[in-house]
């Protein structure tokens, strides 16, 4: 088969069984809180990070991550922690114009580098990663052009299942209720919250 098309199998089997950690939770609070394009953003983002977490697990950078596992850990929980205390706390604003309101929006910067380092301070993601890189580098032989191939037929998959996420949500927002967009909140809050203290406890106790 294909490299591109084997790619593209594996972002769906990863959009599909294994989309379920702190970046789906931002992405659907993003875009019923903040709309359709902010979402994209945060996408983007977490697109970017994937491409630089598989680039470095080329370069074998991964083992400096691995040097400093305990720390890593630790650090990664405690950002997962405050990005869920935030999304908790924050203020449902509901409408079906996101621009018709005077208030200072954050920019298209500001959800690209969250979306970038909420997913990069999952350490799940790097394990994935990496186990990915060694077994594909692998079965190619090291050939690159069918790396290349193959990984941007994964890393692409991956962003437009994102995007279609982001627009299915965007597209609820317009049946839901306040309060119902204000539990969104709450549980996207704690699913982060749980993940980061669970990294935290599951690297203490490795220690």
């Amino acid at each position: 088969m294909d490299p591109v098309w084997e790619g593209v199998i594996l972002g769906i089997t990863l959009a599909i069984f294994f989309g379920f950690g702190p970046a789906l939770f931002a992405l659907i609070q993003t875009s019923i809180h903040r709309g359709l394009w902010p979402g994209f953003q945060l996408a983007f983002g977490i697109f970017l990070s994937d491409v630089a977490l598989v680039g470095l697990c080329f370069l074998g950078a991964i083992q400096i991550i691995n040097s400093q596992e305990s720390l890593f850990g630790i650090v990664s929980g405690i950002v997962l922690i405050v990005f869920g205390i935030v999304t908790y706390s924050r203020k449902v604003q509901l409408s079906n114009t996101e621009n018709n309101d005077n208030t200072s929006k954050p920019g298209a910067l500001t959800y690209i580098l969250k979306g970038f380092f909420l997913n990069i301070a999952n350490p799940f993601v790097w394990i994935f990663w990496m186990g990915v890189v060694v077994g594909v580098t692998a079965n190619y032989s090291g050939d690159v052009q069918s790396l290349v191939l193959f990984f941007t037929g994964t890393l692409m998959t991956v962003l437009i299942t994102d995007m279609l996420k982001c627009f299915g949500s965007y597209k609820i927002k317009h049946y839901l209720t306040r309060g119902f967009v204000h539990w969104i909140n709450r549980i996207a809050g704690i699913g982060l919250v749980i993940f980061g203290i669970y990294l935290i406890l599951r690297t203490i106790i490795e220690l």
